[in-house]
């Protein structure tokens, strides 16, 4: 029996386009953010959804209910899914961050899990509030389809996590399109692993088909001859 997880980044903000740090910041989504939230939830029209989840600042939780309309759900805020809270570099560009706490930012660039800017969040302290948030999901809806909208930074911890990387180089590794797909199967609480990764296939007019259950290509609890097979 697998779990299926569909894990969104909002859409775009102003915010996201001028590459500004917005974590606690509640912006809203651009006109290009609600197009390309509108063209996913087209794609995912004919998946069958058991729940929504979603960060409660507006920028997630419009998103998120874009996608449930189609679906006639409503979407549950889950604050275990917001984004990583930058502090003192809250609405600064990148280069006003680095320019203005140089020491601070090159201690965060060096390891931005272990670390924070003053008055904001480790990558360990989101880590720690997230993932136990998406292993519950996954234990309550054992077998079912469910998505998850949140935050850049957000979803790459959880993969880092899921998928065992070292997340004190998640930033280098791993990056997310705004509207993006991403989507995590999960045997059981244990044994998760990432089928999708950052599709947006949804931005080109034809869409994109969701790939398929993948079978047999990993491990025996994924595989055949496996009596938990499904």
């Amino acid at each position: 029996m697998t779990t299926r997880v569909f894990l969104v980044r909002h859409g775009s903000t102003v915010l996201s386009v001028e590459d500004r740090f917005a974590g606690r910041t509640n912006a809203a989504l651009s006109d290009q953010g609600r197009e390309q939230a509108r063209s996913l939830a087209k794609r995912l029209s004919k998946e069958s959804f058991t729940a929504f989840y979603a960060s409660p600042l507006d920028r997630t939780m419009e998103t998120a209910s874009i996608l449930a309309k189609a679906h006639a759900q409503t979407v549950h805020p889950d604050p275990a899914f917001r984004e990583i809270d930058h502090g003192v570099w809250e609405g600064l560009t990148r280069w006003e961050a680095e320019t203005k706490f140089a020491s601070m930012y090159s201690r965060w660039e060096a390891d931005p899990f272990n670390y924070s800017p003053e008055g904001g969040e480790s990558g360990l302290a989101v880590t720690a509030r997230a993932m136990p948030a998406l292993l519950s999901l996954v234990e309550k809806h054992a077998g079912q389809m469910i998505c998850v909208v949140s935050h850049k930074a957000t979803i790459r911890l959880l993969l880092s996590g899921v998928l065992g990387f070292d997340p004190r180089t998640y930033r280098d590794h791993l990056d997310l399109s705004p509207a993006s797909l991403s989507i995590l199967d999960f045997r059981d609480a244990c044994h998760g692993r990432l089928t999708v990764f950052n599709d947006v296939a949804h931005y080109a007019k034809d869409g994109g088909a969701i790939p398929p259950l993948p079978e047999g290509r990993l491990s025996k609890v994924w595989g055949k001859g496996n009596p938990a097979k499904s």
